[in-house]
């Protein structure tokens, strides 16, 4: 099946005006055929505009008025193409985009990174879970049903362009930079669920990127900070690294996001990034692998590119690859001056630019941006968490639950028995505890820090010695669930006490984490809730509460004992009777 702009309902603020029942090409269609509007628009641009059109900037809420202003007087001056918002409020957001489109001389496209939601970026929004969750669920129509609820966020607040989802094959546990944000290691999962995520938000209307190809997962440096150096085997990265963005590709992907990772393989010349260049971009991914949509760069920022091409040469090299936008420039004014350059020396073809903005111009038209309009401000954080998408958050989150062991232990477990609830790494009682505290009506609650000494410990250990019943929930409370969970050599030994204890456990972290904990394969029970969110505890809970039949499958390897694909085999589908 094809990726299609299906008819959507744009109920909301800026977007009221356009005609909701209405039907339009695809996005694929509209590149084969562009609307005179794109002719229109683009016949009135002068080579500088042209190529500025190539450059988006990055652009906050959560910094000074002063930054702000400075973006502004950027987007006034240059006429760039477009925005990429990082973190701020929803509503500052939407009034910011409002002031930017003012002053651009063309419309701006308007983007984010939104892998998990709008939550990624900005406060008081919807965070759905993390791709790693969402690699355990065995429901890919959730995933569709997530995408169009993404979509409807970025589009009531004026945005249209998610760089998003990550369609990287995380077959590396040590990676610092994708890891939970994979779907996981398998690449049918990673491809399977990806698609249905993409589906979905281009139904909702929104122009989606898959990064970071041509794949990020199987690397331990992270190329925010350093360059990456890939060394497998062309045959290697074409059958497994590649595989999910050829496949999301066929199925009508509108863009893809380059990395910036060296790989000499693909191409030997040292200490290039394969953002700049042109065997990765032009030959494999736009003729190899037939790509037409929009290619767009990793951000050009990023040490991976910057530590070894300064000055606007990145940019040089990233348009003669065959990148179509360069997002975050260091400096767009210099770099658009050194493109000038380069096209005036030959070094770059107007046609190859002139291609990629008509396709930039395109993507403005599909996004309603030939009918200029205003976000409407009224009400966005009631529009923003609609519950609607409360509940298929919750829908998720329960669909992600993945019973390691122990499911018959569970089913075992008596409300009326004497029970013990600790929580490690909380720093008290939390939602996991109370919605179990509920229903064991004989229970008690501990609350053990990461970092707990052995005097603590033994504390805990003295007065539960005569419980019948244990549930541990086991809590990584970072605000990103990485790899390292920090847990004291004395927790780590408790937790493998209670696990000789027969107790049983919920673990609220990435899976990957089970690795550095030795004793839980021999737990009574144990759930991977992968993060820390109450929705996530929530769900935990009602498998505790046997309301709720854990129907995840682990969608990485972790070591011997837990593997890709794994779930006790005494579960079955749906929700307990």
């Amino acid at each position: 099946m094809t990726f299609r702009k299906s008819a959507f309902l744009l109920a909301f603020g800026a977007l009221a005006s356009l005609n909701a029942s209405a039907q339009q090409p695809g996005f694929a269609a509209l590149l084969d055929a562009p609307p005179r509007w794109v002719d229109s628009v683009f016949n009135k641009m002068n080579r500088h505009d042209r190529i500025a059109q190539l450059f988006f900037v990055r652009a906050h809420t959560n910094l000074s008025r002063a930054y702000q202003d400075s973006v502004g007087r950027v987007i006034k001056d240059e006429h760039l193409g477009g925005v990429v918002f990082f973190q701020g409020g929803p509503v500052r957001q939407a009034a910011l985009t409002n002031k930017y489109q003012s002053v651009s001389k063309y419309p701006l496209l308007v983007t984010s990174d939104g892998e998990w939601g709008l939550g990624m970026r900005l406060d008081s929004t919807m965070s759905y879970p993390y791709q790693m969750a969402l690699g355990a669920i065995q429901d890919k129509s959730l995933l569709h049903q997530m995408g169009l609820e993404v979509a409807k966020d970025f589009r009531r607040i004026g945005m249209h362009m998610n760089l998003a989802p990550v369609v990287d094959v995380n077959n590396n546990a040590k990676n610092p930079v994708i890891n939970y944000r994979s779907f996981g290691e398998n690449k049918y999962n990673v491809a399977q669920k990806a698609a249905e995520y993409v589906r979905g938000m281009q139904d909702g209307g929104l122009i989606t990127s898959i990064k970071h190809f041509p794949g990020h997962g199987d690397t331990d440096v992270d190329s925010h900070y350093d360059l990456p150096q890939l060394k497998f085997s062309k045959e290697r990265l074409d059958t497994l690294e590649m595989y999910p963005f050829r496949e999301l590709i066929n199925q009508g992907v509108s863009g893809v996001m380059v990395a910036h990772m060296n790989i000499p393989s693909l191409d030997n010349t040292p200490n290039l990034p394969s953002t700049l260049s042109k065997p990765i971009i032009t030959d494999i991914l736009k003729k190899g692998m037939n790509f037409k949509g929009i290619v767009i760069s990793d951000a050009m920022d990023m040490k991976g590119v910057v530590k070894y091409f300064k000055d606007g040469e990145a940019e040089v090299l990233g348009i003669i690859a065959g990148n179509d936008i360069l997002e975050l420039s260091e400096n767009s004014e210099v770099a658009v001056k050194m493109v000038r350059r380069a096209v005036r020396k030959g070094r770059i073809s107007m046609d190859q630019i002139d291609s990629s903005v008509k396709k930039i111009l395109t993507a403005k038209y599909f996004a309603g941006l030939h009918q200029p309009d205003t976000v409407n401000l009224t009400n966005i954080a009631a529009d923003l968490n609609r519950s609607e998408s409360i509940a298929l958050r919750q829908k998720l989150a329960d669909a992600s639950m993945t019973m390691l062991r122990g499911q018959e232990f569970v089913k075992s477990l008596s409300p009326m028995r004497r029970t013990v609830l600790i929580s490690i790494g909380m720093p008290e009682v939390c939602a996991f505890q109370k919605e179990l505290g509920a229903y064991y009506k004989n229970s008690v609650h501990y609350v053990l820090s990461n970092t707990a000494n052995a005097n603590a410990i033994a504390k805990i250990l003295r007065e539960t010695n005569g419980f019948e019943q244990m549930i541990v929930g086991i809590h990584d409370s970072r605000t990103r669930p990485g790899n390292n969970m920090p847990l004291s050599a004395d927790v780590k030994n408790f937790i493998k006490e209670m696990a000789g204890r027969k107790a049983a456990f919920a673990f609220f972290a990435n899976p990957y984490n089970l690795a550095a904990i030795p004793g839980l394969e021999n737990s009574a029970a144990l759930l991977v809730a992968y993060q820390k969110e109450e929705w996530m505890q929530k769900a935990a809970a009602s498998v505790f509460k046997n309301e709720l039949i854990a129907t995840g499958r682990l969608p990485i390897t972790v070591n011997g004992f837990f593997k890709f694909g794994d779930r006790d085999e005494q579960t079955t589908a749906g929700r307990a009777d």
